[in-house]
């Protein structure tokens, strides 16, 4: 009985060193969004229907995360409540971001402070990415273009289409 639970553990362990050892495509996409990693504060704004442009203070935080398989984005936005015109949280949300050697893909989860969450695609370009989803309550295609300005500072930009075409 003891030479056969050698025999399985001796199988078992490269499985279990394959399993902790991060795949080196993996960890190549990934490096691709270094430039992300950081502390970022700004100011920002959204127009949202008739209600027109609110500004905000955002802060992003942007972590690499076991051995830069996995990038860990929060971000907090702070302004005016159109419902109150109080000072409180306008956007709260945590992202996590890894790459699908075997699909040959990014995983983005996007999720917000109400529970919900998004799956969206990402491409990176350069200093730059895109990521998006299509919001099927909406009907519509909804992309953020993040991208680092001549100076280094995070610019995002959200945009929206009801053909995919047409952005606005």
């Amino acid at each position: 009985m003891g030479k056969i639970i050698i025999v399985v553990a001796l199988f078992l362990l490269p499985v279990a060193v394959l399993a902790q050892s991060p795949g080196t495509s993996s960890t190549a996409e990934m490096k691709k969004l270094d430039f992300l990693v950081g502390e970022w504060k700004g100011e920002g704004w959204i127009e949202m229907g008739p209600s027109g442009r609110s500004t905000f203070k955002q802060t992003e935080s942007v972590q690499s995360k076991l051995n830069g398989t996995v990038v860990l984005i929060e971000g907090l936005g702070k302004g005016k409540l159109a419902s109150t015109g109080q000072e409180g949280v306008v956007h709260n949300a945590l992202a996590v971001i890894s790459y699908d050697s075997t699909a040959k893909k990014f995983q983005f989860r996007a999720f917000r402070a109400d529970g919900n969450f998004v799956d969206a695609n990402l491409t990176p370009e350069g200093n730059a990415l895109v990521w998006g989803f299509r919001d099927p309550q909406r009907n519509i295609e909804i992309k953020y273009t993040i991208k680092l300005t001549d100076a280094g500072q995070w610019n995002e930009v959200g945009e929206f289409s009801m053909d995919g075409k047409t952005w606005r």
